[in-house]
């Protein structure tokens, strides 16, 4: 359960990490919203889980900035009190070149978004989960990160990077009542699933996919948000990484 917890989640303005943020306010947490560019989407999210009678503000921190994600950190915890739920959503896409082709900074650029960032936020926060009744940590990767396509390793990358950090560090933090698991969805309709669908498969957005994508639709972003609502609230599974994809991955 979610009431009376407070969520950090990152990447929260847009797609899943929006998406996430509204479900874990309905579950009765209050929110803090991360973006890094777009504050008017995220100023929207704030306004909609204020309606709905929850708690929540927007924070602006590139997470890729140690520094920054220590100003945020600050702020969060001087606004909210605590922070028991870190969601990590915030992320970015591979240019879609061959490991030849692809410009050096781009593995450190995704890397440093995807990995390096939850590494930073977790060491920040988990000092002050400790105390509290429960704490919970959930990184969202993707299928990709176990099963790699082409013209996309830095992502692939990033993605298996962040997963062994949540596998560590769940097993360094069970001692203090604290669960980290991974959530690893497929392709979602979100701006940035849309690109990789044109990229793949040549239409212009996702959801042109639903009559080829199990149980007759592409995923979406609440479907991704339920996974994560389940584990905030489930009691004995950590270290766990849960796949949200239609069955698509085990169906190849």
């Amino acid at each position: 359960m979610a009431t009376g917890r407070v969520a950090l989640v990152t990447g929260g303005s847009r797609g899943i990490g929006r998406a996430i943020a509204l479900r874990l306010a309905a579950e009765g947490a209050d929110v803090a919203v991360n973006y890094r560019r777009d504050s008017e989407a995220a100023e929207a999210v704030v306004t909609e889980i204020r309606a709905a009678g929850r708690k929540a503000s927007a924070f602006q921190a590139s997470v890729d900035d140690a520094d920054q994600d220590a100003a945020m950190v600050e702020a969060v915890l001087a606004e909210f009190g605590k922070v028991d739920i870190f969601v990590h959503s915030a992320g970015i896409a591979s240019r879609g070149a061959t490991v030849t082709e692809t410009d050096p900074g781009e593995p450190q650029k995704l890397m440093a978004t995807h990995a390096f960032a939850a590494h930073h936020l977790s060491r920040l926060l988990v000092p002050g989960m400790r105390g509290l009744e429960r704490g919970d940590i959930v990184f969202l990767s993707s299928v990709a990160g176990s099963n790699p396509m082409p013209a996309g390793a830095p992502y692939s990358m990033a993605k298996a990077a962040l997963e062994a950090l949540a596998f560590s560090l769940a097993q360094e933090e069970l001692p203090n009542g604290i669960h980290v698991n991974v959530v690893a969805p497929g392709l979602v309709a979100t701006d940035m699933g849309d690109r990789l669908a044109r990229a793949l498969s040549g239409v212009s957005d996702a959801v042109e996919l639903d009559s080829r994508s199990p149980f007759g639709r592409v995923c979406r972003p609440e479907d991704v948000a339920d996974a994560v609502a389940f584990l905030i609230s489930t009691p004995y599974v950590t270290r766990q990484r849960l796949i949200v994809d239609g069955g698509a991955s085990a169906l190849r």
